[in-house]
């Protein structure tokens, strides 16, 4: 992993042909050397990278002799490539993903003998939009949205310029976006959350392409337009942030932990009338709420020291009042930590059955 000191030492293990799991963690890739190391990595998603940042920092403080873990924020999708290439010291332990895996991505996990994998929803998120404290103060709706961002509404050639252009009650500012990347889960989430509902509210044949041609219907609701509008900021939401302070008529794309990080410099933008709070994406009001995972390789648990501890850290600090809240993330109701909880004390695996 570039740019990331690696500490190399032996640890003797075996692999075992059906069942996947792995006693040692033995790294092949460098000059064909045996190697392994003592400390956790994880990749993903850069709205869960501050979450499990914070437990990471909680497992070095109960343990003064762990090895301080290594969190990469590479987006959900660059992140998932990472972790399906396979078992072993060369690849993360854990992804963060903003989004739930892919049957096609668990397919390429499984096809590079990565198979036992534990799906963990670790809480709730919502795709927040913001604006400079000094902003036009927008109120948007996915139809809004859909029309200002994707590159062909409706069929036709995006060329919406300001707000006032998609729908007569919104200001004529210019339309500027900043944004995460493709590979973001936060992008896919905008895509299937926001834009996929402005699209199909805006055009009723929407949802029967959907069925007929998922292809089409993906091109036609979810395609962003690439004509300097919408902005690619990169995986650094902070820096959407500061671009916002320096342009007060754009709006941002970032998760909601950033909104309330920077909740003195920015305001969270309503849709359809409801504001991004904790309260509005918890109870599933504000039309952005999804679901925040951790995928963790079941064989790398007792390789790896330290990493079911950092599971058991997790479930001790997602509770409503736990300090995960306090840096941002929305609590999951009850059942759904309880359920978290039980697969990390039983070590169950994810179904890929249950993936699309």
């Amino acid at each position: 992993m570039t740019g990331i000191l690696v500490q190399r030492f032996v640890l003797l293990g075996v692999l075992g042909a059906v069942t996947g799991a792995l006693t040692a963690c033995v790294d092949q890739a460098n000059g064909g050397g045996a190697g392994s190391r003592d400390q956790i990595t994880a990749v993903g998603s850069s709205t869960v990278y501050p979450f499990t940042t914070m437990i990471a920092e909680q497992l070095v403080a109960n343990d003064p002799d762990a090895k301080a873990p290594v969190i990469e924020s590479t987006g959900t999708g660059a992140g998932m490539k990472l972790f399906c290439a396979g078992i072993g010291a060369a690849h993360p332990d854990i992804e963060d993903a903003s989004r739930r895996m892919k049957a096609s991505e668990y397919k390429s996990c499984a096809e590079n003998g990565v198979r036992d994998v534990m799906e963990i929803q670790v809480g709730i998120d919502g795709i927040a939009f913001a604006e400079a404290k000094n902003g036009p103060k927008m109120q948007l709706t996915p139809t809004d949205l859909y029309k200002a961002l994707a590159a062909n509404p409706g069929g036709k050639t995006n060329t919406a310029r300001v707000w006032r252009d998609v729908n007569p009650a919104l200001p004529a500012v210019p339309i500027q976006v900043y944004g995460p990347p493709a590979t973001s889960g936060t992008r896919d989430a905008l895509a299937e959350l926001i834009l996929t509902k402005g699209c199909e509210d805006s055009d009723p044949t929407a949802k029967t392409l959907a069925k007929s041609d998922p292809d089409a219907h993906k091109a036609l609701c979810t395609r962003v337009r690439e004509d300097g509008v919408y902005v690619d900021a990169g995986e650094n939401d902070n820096l959407i942030v500061q671009k916002l302070q320096s342009n007060p008529n754009a709006i941002g794309v970032f998760g909601y932990s950033y909104l309330e990080e920077n909740k003195d410099d920015v305001n969270g933008v309503s849709i359809s009338g409801v504001a991004p709070t904790y309260a509005t994406i918890a109870d599933n009001r504000y039309p952005g709420s999804r679901p925040l995972y951790i995928y963790v390789k079941k064989a790398h648990l007792t390789a790896i020291p330290g990493l079911r501890n950092l599971l058991k850290l997790y479930a001790a600090n997602w509770g409503a009042t736990g300090p995960l809240v306090k840096r941002g993330l929305i609590a999951a109701p009850a059942e759904i930590q309880a359920r978290s909880a039980a697969i990390i004390a039983n070590e169950t695996v994810l179904d890929p059955a249950v993936l699309s």
